[in-house]
């Protein structure tokens, strides 16, 4: 069996010796440029919870993406990176979270891509979105959305390369 160990300064997937079909594990960049899963995790930023420290490639293929494209005002892009980076620790601390990467548009600049992990849909549909940390992300960020963004989640690869 494979795990993916996450740790300080340490970001690694150990396939079973005698696995030789075993996958990698590569991971998006974060909403900065791209940085290596170790430097995030030192830094705090999209980093997972202690109990998820250790996290088997089963669990990565099962778990639930959630996406929403979001369009930001026009010239508030570094004021919403700025809430987006205080708003992490608030769902970073929710059970089931298990990473989050936002990418800016190359082609339109005021608008990113949102990737949140989560280990079921109920951890992001009612242990974050029924909490007090939701009305915190909320106060943080919805005001720099237009249009409103539409949020989807998304179950494990059917294909992947």
């Amino acid at each position: 069996m494979e795990r993916c160990v996450l740790g300080r300064g340490a970001a690694k997937v150990t396939p079973d010796p005698g696995d030789r079909s075993a996958p990698r594990v590569r991971l998006a960049s974060t909403l900065r440029e791209p940085a290596p899963l170790a430097r995030r995790i030192r830094g705090n930023d999209f980093a997972p919870r202690t109990s998820q420290s250790a996290l088997t490639l089963a669990t990565l293929k099962r778990m639930i993406l959630e996406t929403a494209i979001l369009n930001v005002r026009p010239a508030e892009e570094a004021a919403f990176e700025t809430a987006m980076r205080a708003a992490q620790p608030l769902i970073a601390a929710t059970p089931g979270f298990i990473g989050l990467d936002l990418h800016r548009c190359i082609e339109t600049p005021n608008r990113y891509l949102l990737l949140v992990r989560w280990r079921a849909l109920e951890d992001h549909t009612v242990g974050f979105r029924q909490s007090d940390r939701y009305r915190e992300w909320r106060a943080l960020l919805h005001h720099f959305y237009d249009p409103f963004p539409t949020v989807e989640h998304y179950s494990e690869p059917v294909t992947s390369a």
